[in-house]
């Protein structure tokens, strides 16, 4: 089914009192994750407003900051917790990425939510690398694949189907790109709302 078609049919469907996201499914063939790391920012071309969040050494005007002072308000699990729940993404500074893996890395890491030289690092701290760094983290996705079925969002569906079927499309071209034998690595590919079953989609 074609991605358009696939979106208008999940559209007809339940709906419910929140915002769902559209979810995109790829599982992968003749590859083994675990054997050949894939890590890579994926670019979205419209993307869902993201909250985002910096470790940096000093306050920011441009992004709500954590500064090394600061990292002592996170003393225990629940608020290592809450803090990861808050924000979709972080970004922080190459001079305290070592303090920020060691303090906030166990949690932040699992989500998939550390800064990483793939994105989120700011060098310097001028207002100008950071404006970059958050541009760049605004409209991209983190993607570490680990096992033989990727998932991740594709955008909200309070967005239009034209904006998010470009999304689907854009995301599947740059997986598609980034492993080794192209499409031929893609098995299958679904599209689903959070609270759908998923739809098969061509490749």
């Amino acid at each position: 089914m074609k991605i358009e078609e696939a979106i208008k049919q999940l559209r007809t469907e339940e709906k419910r009192k929140f915002i769902q996201s559209l979810d995109l499914v790829i599982n992968l063939q003749k590859i083994d994750p675990r054997k050949e790391s894939i890590n890579a920012m994926v670019s979205i071309p419209n993307p869902p407003k993201k909250r985002l969040c910096a470790f940096l050494s000093k306050k920011s005007d441009l992004i709500n900051t954590i500064t090394k002072e600061e990292f002592e308000l996170y003393k225990d699990n629940k608020s290592m917790k809450r803090l990861a729940k808050k924000y979709d993404s972080f970004i922080a500074s190459a001079s305290l990425m070592a303090a920020v893996a060691t303090k906030f890395g166990r949690f932040l890491g699992p989500l998939g939510k550390m800064p990483s030289p793939q994105g989120g690092l700011v060098m310097q701290e001028t207002e100008e690398n950071i404006k970059d760094v958050i541009h760049k983290m605004s409209k991209s996705t983190k993607l570490r694949v680990k096992e033989k079925s990727i998932k991740l969002s594709a955008g909200k569906e309070d967005m239009s189907d034209a904006q998010l079927a470009e999304n689907v499309q854009s995301i599947i071209e740059s997986i598609a790109k980034i492993l080794p034998n192209n499409k031929d690595n893609i098995k299958n590919i679904s599209i689903k709302f959070t609270m759908s079953k998923p739809i098969a989609i061509d490749k």
